[in-house]
């Protein structure tokens, strides 16, 4: 029951509520309050402040929260290897991707992984904005940019460097930009993260910053979406290359300004660096990177 009761602490911890955590499991909110009363008194601990609003981790609430990852995720991978064997590959994974990264590349892999472990289950969170492994409870991420949050472990992929790229039918009809300062004369597709729109890019050429601050009629926090805007033909955008790659082999999008440097960034897979990884886990880790090394540096 202990387990059990963990379980529903990092849920109650996730959803951001008792009345969320209980409607995940089909319990009432009286069951929930009942086992986490259980969970306090087993540990002789407030664990959550709650509000009518809000609830907030105690100190104690916080350290139950890895601690609660690492017990769990051992009896997972113990469970998994005295009632199926240890060959035997099962349970769920949660892993967090870029939109256009995580359609391009990753599902695919996820695809061919689970096709050979049947009993394996995936949650795959697709987003462009930042992902908290530990707090969301995601088992890795795999992430473009600087590590940020010193407290993950990163496992480096590849680098990745940042193009300005539009349809051909675009630039037949607008023309082609020579110098950044032409792109305030364009329509430009921009990526919004989070209540920021990133409307500066941001240019480099001979030891010289050009920052130009781009305009446009289309803004969005699907970088998917950004690119599917950029090869209908409605403005030029700027993106990764990873995500352009494609195209830009296939010629469903040109490359301008090349001789500029719009700056690189890292790929990682990031974890918590307390969580012990079921060998599922692992596997697909090892997988991922592999298969994206394999792609090579655009």
């Amino acid at each position: 029951m202990l387990l059990k009761n963990l379980e529903l602490f990092l849920l109650i911890v996730e959803k951001g509520g008792l009345s969320a955590a209980g409607r995940e499991l089909g319990l009432s909110p009286a069951s929930v309050s009942e086992r986490l009363a259980q969970l306090e008194s087993f540990y002789g601990a407030s664990l959550l402040n709650r509000t009518t609003r809000a609830i907030n981790l105690t100190d104690e609430g916080r350290l139950l929260v890895d601690g609660a990852r690492r017990l769990l995720a051992e009896a997972d991978e113990l469970h998994s290897s005295i009632r199926l064997g240890t060959q035997r590959i099962s349970g769920p994974i949660r892993l967090s991707a870029p939109e256009d990264l995580g359609r391009q590349y990753i599902e695919p892999i996820l695809a061919q992984f689970m096709q050979e472990y049947p009993q394996v289950s995936i949650d795959l969170n697709l987003s462009d904005g930042y992902v908290d492994p530990v707090s969301q409870g995601i088992d890795f991420a795999v992430r473009f940019g600087a590590l940020a949050d010193s407290t993950l472990h990163a496992r480096l992929i590849g680098e990745n460097r940042r193009v300005v790229c539009a349809s051909p039918l675009y630039l037949a009809r607008h023309g082609t930009p020579r110098h950044p300062e032409d792109l305030t004369r364009h329509e430009c597709l921009v990526m919004r993260f989070g209540i920021n729109i990133a409307r500066e890019w941001t240019f480099k050429l001979h030891g010289k910053t050009h920052r130009i601050l781009v305009s446009g009629r289309r803004v969005a926090n699907d970088g998917a979406l950004v690119r599917q805007w950029c090869l209908a033909g409605h403005g030029l955008c700027l993106k990764s290359v990873w995500d352009v790659r494609a195209d830009l082999d296939a010629g469903r999008l040109v490359e301008v300004l090349k001789d500029y440097d719009l700056g690189g960034t890292a790929l990682n897979i990031v974890y918590p660096p307390s969580r012990v990884q079921p060998r599922r886990v692992r596997l697909l880790i090892e997988r991922i990177a592999a298969q994206l090394t394999a792609e090579g540096t655009p």
